[in-house]
């Protein structure tokens, strides 16, 4: 990547944030303006949507809003208010109690998801 192409990609971001423009769209916008300073207009467009269609191919990466979706599903359900109501039965009258609940709750919910990022999601919502 030359210079100007850094350039480019640096003012074009720090811009468009300045303007309040939302980080997601800021950075694909200055990637997008950016591959059209470097190269052809055409393979730049044929680049940037061959490489969004394979970040789909990616399953370790397809997985994670699954498991996340997995843990909205579990906390609608209830089972989130219940561990955690669990958890505080056993550890909530102990010094620090609220921390030791996060965590047991968090373990249990982890064990029956099979995800960090699934458990976070459902128990940090209700802590």
């Amino acid at each position: 990547m030359g210079t100007t192409a850094i350039i480019v990609l640096i003012v074009s971001f720090i811009i468009l944030l300045v303007i309040g423009v939302p980080i997601a769209y800021s950075i694909s916008i200055a990637g997008i303006l950016t591959m059209l300073v470097s190269i052809d207009s055409l393979p730049a467009f044929t680049t940037y949507a061959q490489r969004m269609a394979s970040g789909l191919d990616s399953f370790t990466l397809l997985a994670i809003p699954f498991f996340i979706l997995a843990g909205n599903i579990m906390n609608k359900g209830g089972i989130a208010f219940r561990l955690v109501d669990f958890a505080r039965s056993i550890v909530g009258n102990m010094k620090g109690g609220l921390a030791f609940v996060n965590v047991l709750a968090n373990m249990l919910f982890g064990a029956i998801s099979g995800s960090a990022a699934a458990s976070a999601s459902a128990i940090g919502s209700i802590m």
